[in-house]
């Protein structure tokens, strides 16, 4: 065992300098079990808003569009990168039948989306725009013209 002296200063302030680092809106990957009986896991993931809050998404390819226009919900589009880091496209507030969500939808594909994450906890109109405000805001949304 060795006396080792800890900097607590050095500590804090390396602490400081990585959450300044860090996108305030980033995506933190859970880890999935087999569902039960061996059928596959659902796929999840969870974000962090600019508020801090989370949100746990339900993640699907952006090829199935069907499974996320038939909910009111906050839909994400999401590209990766090579590393596998996930990024915000655009951020859209939708509920059930939304018409204008695959036209949103055609023009995330022409920016590099890949995915779909799905929000759908928030219970009332204004909470979903809340919530697609504190993901995407409105810089996201309108510099696709997708608001």
């Amino acid at each position: 065992m060795s006396n080792r002296t800890i900097s607590w200063a050095a500590a804090l302030r390396e602490l400081k300098a990585d959450r300044a680092a860090r996108s305030p809106i980033r995506e933190e990957r859970l880890r999935m079990n087999a569902g039960s009986r061996g059928a596959p896991a659902l796929a999840m993931s969870v974000w962090r808003g600019r508020s801090g809050r989370r949100y746990v998404v339900v993640v699907q390819p952006l090829d199935t569009p069907h499974h996320v226009a038939e909910h009111a919900a906050v839909i994400l589009a999401v590209a990766r990168d090579k590393q596998g880091q996930a990024s915000i496209v655009a951020a859209r507030a939708c509920e059930a039948g939304d018409p204008g969500f695959l036209g949103w939808l055609a023009a995330c594909a022409g920016l590099s989306a890949c995915e779909l994450h799905a929000y759908r906890l928030a219970e009332t109109q204004s909470e979903r725009a809340e919530i697609a405000a504190d993901l995407g805001g409105p810089a996201a949304c309108s510099a696709a013209g997708m608001v």
